[in-house]
């Protein structure tokens, strides 16, 4: 009984990479419906490309109480970001935003979405290339579904851009945290964009 106690996680190692990124992953896992720790304060999930970038746009929008990045929209559990770059996972790279709505509308964060990327580029930003950098608004309530659908139809007829949007909303699904080097990784480093000079 011992032995295969013993035995059981070394597999698992094997199978998985490190003990750590399981435990790192699994320890920072949230699901769709979960509450935020405040009542008051709602859940936006959006894909646009690489999130470092994203992220910062979004830090920087009063009322935003707390943002995080991850990955979603995949069918593979404990993702690590080399597994997601891969493609093979089916994850999106995106921010998740915790907002307060007396301060900052969710239709505001559509905007900010919105201007962050190129939405008509398809399974890519810039020099970043695969489904995992692909657009995608992540919605938690039918409220926040028929918001993301009527500024993607606005947008579109708006002719801000000279392609078609090609912007998916889906229902939101596990968030899996990213490892805490890709958090707020432009601030740390002094950067303002992912494709400056640093990067």
């Amino acid at each position: 009984m011992v032995a295969a106690l013993v035995a059981a996680p070394l597999m698992l190692r094997a199978l998985r990479g490190t003990a750590r990124e399981m435990t790192m992953a699994r320890s920072q896992v949230e699901q769709p419906g979960r509450a935020a720790d405040d009542r008051h304060i709602e859940t936006a999930t959006f894909g646009a490309g690489c999130f470092w970038g994203v992220e910062a746009a979004f830090r920087k929008v009063e009322g935003v109480v707390e943002t995080a990045v991850g990955y979603s929209g995949g069918h593979y559990d404990n993702p690590t970001y080399s597994d997601v770059c891969t493609g093979r996972t089916g994850h999106a790279e995106v921010v998740r935003v915790r907002f307060d709505p007396e301060k900052v509308s969710y239709e505001a964060l559509l905007e900010v979405f919105w201007r962050a990327h190129d939405p008509t580029q398809l399974n890519r930003q810039g020099p970043d290339v695969g489904s995992q950098y692909r657009s995608v608004i992540f919605y938690h309530s039918p409220e926040q579904q028929a918001a993301a659908q009527a500024s993607k139809e606005a947008i579109d007829e708006s002719r801000r851009h000279p392609r078609p949007i090609v912007t998916s909303i889906e229902p939101a699904r596990t968030f899996w945290r990213a490892e805490e080097y890709h958090q707020q990784y432009l601030e740390k480093r002094g950067a303002a964009s992912c494709h400056g000079g640093l990067l």
